[in-house]
C-alpha cells in the first residue's frame, strides 16, 4: 500500500513507523501538519491508500478524514482520551498502560478502534518509556491496525465498552504546570521523581531556583545525602542534587523560563545553565570508573561479571558534549586496564549516543570553539575503541542512535541491537560532512554503495534493516527491561568461546596492516579538515541548522528528505532540521557522496 504518515514532527515514533513499514514493502511518505500549511491539498498530492498519524497533536481536518481513511496512534489504551495521555500514566502511578490505534473523527480521541496493545509501565521518565514499552506497543498496534485494514473486512469496535469497564479510563485534561508543582517541604523523594518522570523530556517541572523560574529535566534518587528540603546539596556530572522532605534528588537539566520577548530558551546540563548564580558545592563526582555497586546515580558506570566488563553511560537525550566524552574516554581507558576479554558498551535502555551536543555547543561564547572541542572529543573516543586490540568490544545498542552515536557503535568488533532501535546514519541534515572515522567503519561494514545511500538520503533505519546493511552484527528481540540482562548473557558465552582468544590475536594483525596500507589517521585528518572549515565559516549552513535545532524553530514545510521518491538534495533549509524536534535526531554531511 502507499502509506501517508502526518504527524506534528518526524520524531522517534514516526521514525519507527516509518522504517518498519518501508522494511514490510509498503511505499511510506510523510507529511507535517504544520499551522500555515495546507494538510488537505498535501494529502490530495499524495493520493494515499490509507493516511497514519503516529504522533499529531492537533486533529485531522473533516475535509481528509471524510475523503480519506485515516488512523490515528493515541499512547493510551482504549477508552482512554487527552493529551497528556502518558504524562497522567506516570504522574497517578499506572503499571500497565497501552497503545490504541483508532480511526481519526469529529471528536479527538473518540473513533472507533482498530487496535490496541497492553505494556507495562516501568519507572522510568516519560520519554525512555515513549521510545520504549510504548514504541513496542505502538508499533504492534500500527501492523496489526494495518493488516487488518488491508485484509478489507475487519469491523472496528467502538470505545464506549472499554470506557465503562475500567473507571480510570476516561477524557483527561492537559497535565499543567498546577498539577505538576513540587512541594520541596512536602513532596517525598518518591513523588518528587514521580513528577519529574512525568514531565520528562517536555515539558519540564516550572519550578523557582535563586529567585528565577527554570524548568527541571529529569530526575534519578540520591541514596545518601540529606538536608533542607529545597536546597542544593552537590553536583556531579553536570547534575544537581535538591533535597526532598525524606531525601534527595538529582536533576540533570534545566530550562531558563523563557520571558515575554527574549529570546527562546533551551535545556543544558544543570550546572552549565545555572553558571554563576549556582553557589559553592561539594562535587560528588565519582571516580573515573565508577562501580556499578555503588547505587547513587552517575551517568558513567562500570562492573564486572567474570572475564566480562560492563562500561555502561546514559546521557540525556543521547548527546555527548565535550566533558561527557572525556569523561566517558577516561572511563574507557581505566576499562581497558581490566583483565578481561571481552568489554560492552552502552547503557542498560533507551538511547545509545545521538553524536555532539548542539545545545552545548550552542551556549557556548564561541560555537565554533566548541563544535572543534567536541568533534575531537568524541572523535578521540571512537580512536580508541577503534584501536583496542586486546579483547573484544561490544557495542550493546538498546534504543536509538544517531550520526556520531551510530559510529562510535561500529568502531566495537560486534555491535548488538535491540529490534526496537531505530538508527540515524548520516550528518547531512546538520550540514556537517560527518567524523568519528566514518568515511572507514561505515563504507567497511555496509559498502561503498550502501554508504553512499544512507548518507544521502539521511532516513532512519530499523535495526533489522541495519542488521541486513552490515551495521549490526546481532539483533536482540527483547523488550526494553530485558535487554541488558540478554547481553550479559550473550557475552559471558562470547567470552568463553574457544574462538574468542584466536580473534582477539588477529586483532592486532589486522590494525597492524590496516595502519601501513591506509593509516586511520589519514580518515581523521580528513574528515576533520572538512568540519574545520564548515565550523570556521560564519556562514556556513551548519550555524543556522544548529540554531533551529536547538531552539526547536517550526519548519516552513515538510523536508524534502522525507519525499516518497529520491531528488537530489540540496543542502537543507532549518525547516528541514527543526522537523525532526521533539525528540533529539542527530546531524548530518552536504555532498560528501560526490567525492568519496
Amino acid at each position: 500500500m502507499h502509506i501517508l504518515l502526518v504527524a506534528s514532527a518526524f520524531n522517534s515514533l514516526t521514525q519507527r513507523v516509518h522504517a518498519e513499514l518501508r522494511d514490510r514493502g509498503h511505499s511510506v511518505a510523510v507529511e507535517l501538519a504544520l499551522p500555515d500549511g495546507s494538510l488537505p491539498d498535501a494529502v490530495r498530492h499524495h493520493a494515499p491508500d490509507l493516511v497514519l498519524a503516529p504522533m499529531l497533536r492537533t486533529a485531522i481536518p473533516e475535509e481528509v478524514w471524510t475523503a480519506y481513511p485515516c488512523l490515528v496512534v493515541h499512547p493510551g489504551p482504549a477508552g482512554d482520551r487527552g493529551p497528556s495521555s502518558l504524562d497522567w500514566a506516570i504522574h497517578e502511578g499506572f503499571d500497565e498502560w497501552g497503545v490504541t490505534v483508532l480511526r481519526a473523527d469529529a471528536e479527538m480521541d473518540a473513533g472507533d478502534v482498530w487496535a490496541c496493545v497492553p505494556c507495562r509501565v516501568p519507572e522510568v521518565a516519560k520519554s525512555d518509556l515513549y521510545r520504549g514499552e510504548i514504541a513496542d506497543a505502538a508499533l504492534r498496534a500500527v501492523l496489526l491496525a494495518v493488516d487488518r485494514f488491508a485484509g478489507g473486512t475487519y469491523v472496528p469496535l467502538g470505545q464506549d465498552a472499554a470506557a465503562a469497564a475500567d473507571p480510570r479510563l476516561r477524557t483527561r485534561p492537559y497535565l499543567d504546570q498546577g498539577v505538576r508543582r513540587i512541594d520541596w517541604a512536602e513532596d517525598s523523594t518518591r513523588t518528587v521523581l514521580r513528577k519529574l518522570r512525568a514531565a520528562d523530556s517536555q515539558p519540564g517541572v516550572l519550578d523557582v531556583l535563586f529567585g528565577e523560574e527554570w524548568y527541571l529535566h529529569g530526575g534519578h534518587p540520591e541514596d545518601r545525602l540529606r538536608g533542607r528540603p529545597g536546597d542544593l546539596l552537590a553536583t556531579r556530572a553536570g547534575a544537581i542534587c535538591r533535597a526532598t522532605a525524606d531525601g534527595a534528588v538529582w536533576i540533570p537539566e534545566l530550562r531558563l523560563r523563557r520571558l515575554r520577548g527574549a529570546p527562546p530558551t533551551f535545556k543544558l546540563p544543570a550546572v552549565l545553565a545555572l553558571g554563576d548564580r549556582l553557589p559553592p558545592l561539594p562535587d560528588r563526582t565519582p571516580p573515573r570508573l565508577p562501580d556499578a555497586r555503588e547505587r547513587g546515580w552517575t551517568d558513567i558506570r562500570y562492573r564486572e561479571e567474570g572475564t566480562v566488563g560492563f562500561l555502561s553511560f546514559s546521557f540525556p537525550g543521547g548527546a555527548m558534549s565535550t566533558e561527557q566524552c572525556r569523561r566517558l574516554l577516561d572511563a574507557y581507558r581505566e576499562a581497558c586496564d581490566r583483565p578481561t576479554t571481552v568489554l560492552v558498551l552502552g547503557g542498560a535502555r533507551d538511547f545509545f549516543s545521538n553524536g555532539i551536543h548542539l545545545n552545548v555547543i550552542e551556549a557556548a561564547a564561541d560555537p565554533a570553539a566548541e563544535s572543534w572541542a567536541n568533534i575531537n572529543a568524541i572523535d578521540d573516543l571512537v580512536e580508541a575503541v577503534l584501536t583496542t586490540t586486546d579483547r573484544l568490544t561490544v557495542a550493546a545498542v538498546a534504543g536509538n542512535a544517531a550520526a556520531g552515536g551510530v559510529m562510535l557503535a561500529l568502531a566495537a568488533d560486534e555491535v548488538w541491537c535491540r529490534s526496537g532501535a531505530v538508527l540515524n546514519p548520516h550528518y547531512r541534515l546538520m550540514g556537517l560532512y560527518g567524523s568519528e572515522y566514518w568515511t572507514h567503519t561505515l563504507p567497511r561494514r555496509a559498502g561503498r554503495a550502501a554508504a553512499a545511500r544512507l548518507m544521502s538520503e539521511a532516513l532512519p533505519v530499523s535495526a533489522t534493516t541495519a542488521r541486513r546493511l552490515g551495521l549490526v552484527d546481532r539483533l536482540v528481540d527483547r523488550a526494553p527491561d530485558a535487554f541488558a540482562p540478554e547481553v550479559a548473557e550473550l557475552a559471558a558465552r562470547l567470552a568463553a568461546l574457544p574462538a574468542t582468544a584466536a580473534r582477539i590475536t588477529a586483532k592486532k594483525a589486522e590494525l597492524d596492516r590496516l595502519q601501513s596500507l591506509t593509516p586511520l589517521s589519514g580518515f581523521r585528518d580528513r574528515e576533520l579538515a572538512r568540519m574545520r572549515e564548515t565550523f570556521d565559516d560564519p556562514d556556513a549552513p551548519y550555524h543556522a541548522l544548529r540554531r533551529a535545532f536547538v531552539h526547536k524553530r517550526r519548519p516552513a514545510h515538510t523536508p524534502r528528505h522525507l519525499a516518497p521518491v529520491a531528488h537530489t538534495r540540496p543542502t537543507p533549509s532549518p525547516a528541514d532540521v527543526t522537523a525532526m524536534a521533539p525528540d533529539r535526531v542527530s546531524p548530518g554531511p552536504n555532498r560528501w557522496y560526490e567525492e568519496t
